[in-house]
């Protein structure tokens, strides 16, 4: 039985299984991550589990993982993109550990181009869902908008974690710790619930959700509201919006949330936010306040009524 269950030996099984093993897989990602990483892994092992190492040093094996990935997008961009780059981390990391020279998947590219960057929940959203959902979707609704945290992250958030003035959490996936000043919006909600799990989320037993579970309600009570083509997930997104609508700059939006500084540009650079009336009116009340302040400071007489001359000379 253990020559049967042993792979053989030069092939690219070996550096999958070695992959899986390796502390990189085991504590550098998220359990939600390995999970899904484990699902590709089996895809790969169908299709590649006898492919020899050696072969991974010829350019010409390059086109035959990239016509493998096409022959997995004509069921599903996302997919075929998730697994080539999966398999693209395990030689990436094979090359780090000295098992391979090259990584014939590297710079691949990425067939799917859609972002969810301009999906945003508004407020009317966000009141015909709680005027219709279960009354035990109010917090993590108020949770996830006030606090920019993923689904995850807040369905094991423990009430230790909560001390009625802040919510202090380290994001499973990034590994970020982050502590977020509860909002005047948010605080009646968690401190009224009942305290009968060691989790604030749960489900109408009592008891913490299970990932489905949570899912699978919240799909359904979306549906309930007529919210179309919006998810849980969109209200991550949402709360950087809203915090931007507020006149918060990146680095603050950056600590509430843990978004990295690209991410949380890209979405205010997203359709919804460059054409919305109130960021342009905040921007605006800043620079009265700022005006303002040199006046209470300096006295109108001191206040500059002309260009310096170095911005004239310029044009």
């Amino acid at each position: 039985m253990a020559q049967r269950v042993a792979p053989a030996k030069g092939v690219l099984l070996t550096l999958l299984n070695k992959f899986q093993q390796s502390g990189e897989f085991l504590h550098k990602i998220s359990e939600r991550t390995r999970r899904d990483y484990i699902v590709q892994i089996k895809r790969i092992e169908r299709e590649f589990a006898d492919f020899p190492i050696k072969a991974l040093d010829d350019p010409k094996s390059r086109a035959v993982f990239l016509e493998w990935r096409d022959e997995l997008a004509k069921n599903s961009l996302r997919q075929a993109d998730y697994a080539y780059g999966t398999l693209a981390r395990i030689l990436s990391w094979a090359v780090k550990r000295g098992h391979i020279e090259r990584n014939p998947c590297a710079e691949g590219g990425k067939l799917y181009s859609g972002s969810r960057v301009e999906k945003v929940w508004s407020d009317e959203d966000v009141a015909r869902f709680l005027a219709v959902a279960p009354a035990l979707f109010r917090l993590p609704m108020l949770l996830a908008i006030n606090t920019g945290q993923r689904r995850g992250d807040l369905r094991r958030l423990p009430w230790s974690a909560y001390d009625s003035k802040v919510i202090k959490l380290r994001q499973r996936k990034t590994g970020a710790v982050v502590s977020v000043p509860v909002s005047d919006e948010l605080k009646a909600v968690p401190d009224a619930a009942p305290r009968v799990s060691p989790f604030i989320l749960v489900n109408s037993d009592g008891t913490p959700w299970s990932e489905s579970g949570f899912q699978s309600a919240w799909w359904k009570a979306t549906a309930t509201a007529g919210i179309k083509d919006l998810t849980f997930h969109d209200l991550r997104g949402t709360a950087v919006v809203r915090l931007a609508c507020a006149g918060c700059n990146l680095v603050e939006i950056y600590a509430i949330t843990g978004h990295k500084p690209s991410e949380t540009r890209a979405i205010l650079e997203a359709h919804y936010l460059p054409r919305d009336p109130e960021v342009a009116a905040n921007a605006i009340a800043k620079l009265n306040a700022y005006k303002q302040r040199l006046a209470d400071q300096n006295g109108d007489e001191n206040l500059p009524t002309t260009l310096p001359t170095t911005l004239k000379s310029t044009g």
